[in-house]
């Protein structure tokens, strides 16, 4: 996020696209109706599916799936064309505007209409009380990133921000809500194919010589490969061993089935993690590993705030800190590791290594959070970012045309099937289907228009069977117009009935995120 939470209290317009807040990310989305059950803000929602924030929403667009860019780029033509843009801060700030005006230029409420489905005046209606603020802020999540033009998605959005100048202040910004606790210190710390911690890419010269002066170590000279590659490449017998740590492969993964026979196909396969898990069960050694109230340690929350945590109580049995097991297995591989023997003595050598941390101690933040790039032991971090600007000098618009999805309905496979979580369940289910919140929704359910169910023929809590090209499952309907008519909703918690055996594996280019919300499969009774 390029803005803290505090931030959202000087919204006056909020713009959500791809993201159920108030079920997946809660707080933030009691933070932003509280904002507008007071009357301090306008709020915009994107999505195909009718979630809960649509019911607060000032302009609800009820975009199809998979058409976000021609969506966004009929709000920057509506702007450009009205001369709503933040001309001086583009001039200042910001080189292609020229392009960006002549991509957008064919994106008419009309012809976006058509591809969007969605009323020339709404689009209209979106774009001027986006750029008009006076203070505007994006928050997006897997919605759009989880899609094979993922990265020109976002792209896209950062151009709609920097295109009114909605970024370096209160109540403005580009604020991606990250899916998993910590999961924005994961990435911080290198856990990406191509980059170590810091986001210091592993090819270049700089960053070789980096890790081999600091920590006296060799690189690799070929970056990584994503979830999916390794998931291939084990498929196809290139890869014989794998580490799997806090991830349940077989629940989350796209193609379930495929990745059942990769992980069959190893010769050696180490799952750590707090409990069996449908993947530990391929597993020829488990690692039980302490959940997040057995260890110390720091969590980088989604806004960049980097926050000491401190164990409630010690780990059952022989369950140990991942941080412990994973020196353990170092230092017989001969890891000269000697000095890290703590979470403190860990987070030193991060910092040393990685700028936006380097500033940030266990002293420092025994006093509270602090906001990552802090690169002294003197500065106060940076809640919010570009306050002064951009570190490269100017920004660059980066023009995307739309794209058709990767899978589309046809004649065989006539819905659009889609994905997504639930605010009693969290990810593969592993931890709240064991926990009191799990009696909340206990099995899997498949949303269907009313139109679609009298069609089908089916009733509420009938079983229907989903049947893509990769795979099948079967649930209880629900019906509900939050689906439009040909597009079924499934949660993706439940391991007996894996929202992912629809799924594909076909994978964005540039970040690798395969296409989870968009599958075309056909729906019958069970």
């Amino acid at each position: 996020m390029t803005n803290d939470f505090k931030s959202i209290k000087s919204a006056d317009t909020v713009l959500i696209i791809g993201s159920n807040t108030t079920e997946n990310h809660p707080v933030i989305g009691s933070m932003i109706k509280e904002q507008k059950r007071k009357g301090k803000c306008t709020l915009i929602v994107c999505d195909p599916r009718k979630i809960e924030m649509a019911k607060y929403a000032d302009v609800y667009l009820r975009h199809k799936s998979g058409s976000d860019v021609a969506l966004l780029n009929g709000l920057m033509h509506v702007i450009i064309r009205e001369g709503l843009h933040a001309k001086e801060f583009v001039e200042k700030n910001v080189n292609n505007f020229e392009k960006l005006k002549e991509t957008v230029a064919k994106y008419t409420p009309e012809y976006v209409s058509d591809l969007t489905g969605v009323a020339p005046e709404l689009i209209e209606d979106a774009a001027r009380a986006y750029a008009k603020g006076p203070n505007s802020a994006i928050f997006y999540t897997m919605g759009i990133t989880q899609h094979v033009t993922g990265t020109n998605n976002v792209r896209t959005v950062a151009n709609l921000a920097l295109l009114c100048g909605m970024l370096g202040r209160p109540g403005t910004g580009v604020n991606p809500l990250r899916g998993q606790n910590n999961v924005q210190g994961a990435c911080d710390m290198g856990a990406l194919p191509d980059v170590i911690p810091g986001y210091q890419k592993v090819l270049l010269p700089a960053t070789q010589q980096k890790v081999k002066d600091v920590w006296g170590a060799e690189l690799p000279t070929t970056q990584g490969l994503s979830v999916v590659e390794m998931m291939e490449a084990a498929g196809e017998g290139k890869i014989k061993g794998m580490y799997i740590m806090g991830e349940n492969s077989m629940v989350t993964e796209p193609d379930s089935e495929h990745v059942r026979h990769a992980l069959k196909k190893l010769d050696f396969l180490v799952v750590q993690d707090i409990f069996l898990t449908e993947t530990a069960e391929f597993a020829h050694v488990v690692l039980p590993a302490a959940s997040w109230g057995e260890k110390d340690g720091t969590f980088t929350n989604t806004c960049r705030a980097v926050q000491r945590v401190r164990k409630a109580v010690s780990a059952p049995g022989e369950a140990r800190a991942d941080w412990e097991i994973l020196l353990a297995v170092g230092k017989r591989l001969g890891a000269p590791w000697g000095e890290m023997n703590s979470p403190e003595t860990i987070f030193k050598a991060i910092a040393a290594i990685t700028p936006s941390y380097s500033g940030i101690t266990y002293g420092r933040l025994e006093g509270g959070p602090l906001s990552w790039p802090c690169p002294t032991c003197d500065h106060p971090g940076t809640p919010i970012l570009y306050t002064t600007g951009f570190p490269r000098g100017k920004a660059d618009f980066s023009p995307c045309e739309w794209q058709a999805p990767h899978e589309w309905p046809d004649e065989e496979y006539p819905f659009l099937a889609t994905t997504g979580r639930l605010l009693y369940h969290y990810h593969s289910g592993s931890m709240t289907r064991r926990s009191s919140t799990g009696e909340f929704i206990k099995e899997m359910f498949i949303e269907v228009n009313p139109a679609d169910a009298l069609a089908l023929g089916c009733e509420e809590g009938g079983m229907i069977k989903v049947t893509s090209r990769r795979g099948n499952v079967s649930g209880a309907i629900k019906v509900t117009d939050r689906v439009p008519a040909g597009m079924i909703f499934l949660p993706f918690h439940f391991s007996e009935s894996a929202a992912n055996r629809l799924t594909s594996s076909q994978i964005d280019p540039v970040s690798k995120t395969p296409g989870y919300k968009i599958s075309a499969v056909r729906v019958e009774k069970a």
